[in-house]
């Protein structure tokens, strides 16, 4: 049985148990530490400026004549706004999370690289809900916005059963098109059959039109969603070319 457990082990584990178990606790203690900042608000003036900001966005959208997003709504219903809707609620999670354990454990070698990509898009999308909060446009029934994921759940947005650390003004940059960026951008490289290929090349436009349909985010956050992937990637390759360099001078070390 340890004979024909230690292959598989090599091939699936290369680096053994120890290091997922590390990266598993790397990824909580950033995403929890993200989900707590990203939590941590608790002023009626950040609620103005929010709604401020929305009103803003709305404004440049019309200038540029890219505000869509009440005609896309519109247009989507039935089963296919419940897809969108079911869509919202698992991106973040299954898909994101699955995709991720398929890397490390059939594509190892690219997994730190996507690993740092979501370390630093995760302390950048904090710095953007700091810095301008933003109302998601399910907030702003005038302009014919309607929670479709609260009705597609049966709970509402401002529930208690929903995540304390949940910032409803957290929508300026859209991480879930920052994470289906992230992950759609290696795995088109990564995986070897063309329908694989050609799923993961439209995921990214898949998701920016989920987050509209379902009103939890403007054309605008969308955009700055896959800028903040883009400079995710940027900074990963900086890292990994650092540590490159780093390691050739300090061949025994073991990172993480």
């Amino acid at each position: 049985m340890t004979a024909r457990a230690l292959p598989l082990q090599a091939r699936f584990l290369p680096h053994g148990p120890g290091d997922l178990a590390r990266q598993v606790l790397i990824f909580a203690v950033a995403y929890y530490a993200y989900r707590l900042t990203r939590g941590a608000v608790d002023d009626p003036a950040v609620a103005t400026q929010a709604f401020e900001n929305a009103r803003a966005l709305i404004s440049i959208e019309r200038t540029l004549g890219l505000f869509v997003e009440p005609t896309l709504q519109a247009a989507t219903g039935g089963l296919l706004l419940d897809f969108a809707s079911w869509m919202y609620i698992n991106t973040q999670t299954t898909v994101t999370v699955g995709a991720m354990l398929w890397i490390y454990l059939f594509r190892n070698e690219s997994f730190y690289f996507v690993r740092n990509m979501f370390l630093v898009a995760f302390g950048l999308a904090l710095v953007g809900y700091v810095a301008f909060p933003t109302a998601p446009p399910r907030f702003m029934p005038e302009w014919g916005f309607t929670d479709t994921v609260a009705q597609f759940t049966g709970v509402p947005s401002d529930s208690v059963m929903v995540d304390a650390l949940f910032n409803p003004y957290a929508a300026v940059p859209s991480m879930h098109v920052a994470f289906a960026v992230m992950i759609a951008a290696p795995l088109m490289r990564l995986v070897r059959h063309p329908a694989a290929r050609a799923f993961w090349a439209v995921y990214p436009l898949l998701v920016t039109w989920v987050i509209v349909v379902t009103a939890n985010h403007w054309l605008a956050d969308a955009f700055l969603g896959a800028m903040v992937a883009g400079i995710g990637a940027y900074a990963a390759r900086w890292m990994g070319h650092a540590h490159t360099t780093w390691a050739f001078s300090r061949p025994h070390v073991i990172t993480l």
